[in-house]
């Protein structure tokens, strides 16, 4: 590798030792490391800002931006309050019941909806029941964040980097439907079991607040009719047209976009309201990250790495495929999935053609989607969802640290990809 390349290695590691240290605020950290990335000449202004590969994904910008405005103006019609008392009544008041079901309903919309704009939906909701029921909201909000990654993962527009693998392997979204969604659904069951274990300690049960949330009638909760439907309407079109990525070709940033331009203008909502409710430092620390690993991406330090982990498998069927989900999974919880997909993507074709193209050798993509996916599932910053969920709980004076996140997000991944192991090799190895 060159000098460059090198000294990009140590501002990446750096910066990211500073956010998983919190010696410096994230966005600080990653704002930094991109500006040193830009002044190396790691990277340049067209790269950054306008390379398909290497630059700041928009799509996945514009895509918060907008899902971020429609929730805002939701959360003015009491829906939120709505389904939190729904929910506690549900389940009766007790905490783990309430995350069993908020993680199952997390999961579910997470395979129709991408993973970003379910944690955007569901955080409010979980502030608000946690209130009610007196119990610490970090790890109800972490589940979460870990169920949208699971979840995403059974559908081709659950998760960004299944859109990546869709396009370049000519898969459709049946095909994830068939190869990924039973798994996922074990794994959300496992997940369930898994989260009694690991936050044992946040289930106490409040009998007297547990009696008060059964006297409340979620119905009174509801602030604004009219606008409830408006915006309801709003994001069923959205919906919609997210399920249908693959007719329509419209990018879910668009969609977005579209949505929260149609709701502003048609309701009596203000720019101001709307705009009120949107997490800047999250954006902003998502075009930092995404301009640092771009900078790895322009160096060749990943691909690199990719060609590595290829040629180390000498095409075996069976060692490559092990070495992508593992491998991806070990990337992914270091560099954001989205970037790496993308680099990993040409690769994996090629592996696919050179075995043959059939059906047995899909497995290549089967594999590099459950360990990207799954893999994002290890650090605060290994998928967007996580960081989202950090940005809204920081704001709502509950932060969550990065090691708070990381050591129960460790955990999931390393079952979840252990389970996917068996999976793959008993249905496409043998």
């Amino acid at each position: 590798m060159t000098v460059t390349a090198w000294v990009a290695v140590a501002v990446f590691l750096l910066a990211y030792t500073l956010i998983a240290t919190e010696k410096v605020h994230r966005v600080a950290a990653a704002l930094g490391g991109a500006g040193i990335m830009l002044l190396i000449h790691a990277t340049g202004a067209e790269a950054a800002f306008f390379g398909e590969r290497s630059g700041i994904d928009w799509n996945v910008i514009f895509l918060l931006l907008g899902m971020m405005i429609i929730v805002g103006v939701l959360k003015q019609t009491g829906i939120f309050e709505y389904l939190a008392i729904w929910a506690a009544k549900r389940a009766r008041g007790r905490p783990f019941r309430l995350m069993a079901l908020l993680i199952v309903i997390t999961a579910c919309a997470s395979a129709l909806l991408d993973n970003v704009t379910t944690v955007l939906l569901i955080a409010p909701v979980t502030f608000l029941v946690c209130e009610r029921l007196a119990v610490p909201v970090a790890p109800f909000l972490i589940a979460e964040a870990l169920a949208s990654n699971i979840g995403g993962t059974a559908t081709l527009v659950g998760d960004p980097p299944n859109i990546i693998i869709a396009s370049r392997g000519g898969l459709t979204f049946n095909d994830f439907l068939v190869h990924l969604a039973p798994l996922i659904v074990v794994l959300v069951v496992v997940f369930v079991a898994l989260c009694r274990w690991l936050f044992r300690g946040s289930f106490r049960y409040d009998p007297e607040r547990a009696a008060e949330i059964m006297t409340l009638n979620e119905r009174e909760a509801i602030a604004d009719r009219r606008l409830l439907w408006q915006s309801l309407a709003v994001l069923a079109l959205v919906i919609v047209a997210f399920v249908l990525h693959p007719v329509l070709h419209y990018e879910p940033s668009i969609v977005a976009l579209l949505g929260a331009g149609v709701l502003v203008a048609a309701t009596n909502v203000t720019t101001e309201e709307a705009l009120r409710e949107v997490e800047w430092p999250t954006l902003v620390f998502f075009a930092g990250l995404f301009v640092m690993v771009g900078a790895l991406v322009e160096t060749g330090v990943i691909d690199r790495i990719s060609h590595a982990a290829a040629e180390a498998t000498h095409g075996r069927l069976a060692l490559t495929t092990m070495v992508l989900l593992w491998g991806s999974a070990v990337l992914s919880a270091v560099v954001d999935n989205i970037p790496y997909v993308a680099t990993m993507s040409p690769i994996v074709a090629d592996l696919v053609q050179a075995a043959g193209g059939n059906e047995h050798a899909q497995v290549f993509w089967w594999a590099l989607a459950l360990g990207a996916d799954l893999g994002g599932n290890a650090t605060a910053v290994g998928a967007a969802a996580n960081v989202v969920i950090i940005g809204i709980a920081a704001r709502n004076g509950t932060p969550i640290s990065f090691w708070q996140f990381t050591r129960y997000g460790l955990v999931v991944t390393l079952v979840t990809v252990a389970i996917s192991t068996p999976y793959l090799w008993l249905r496409y190895l043998i």
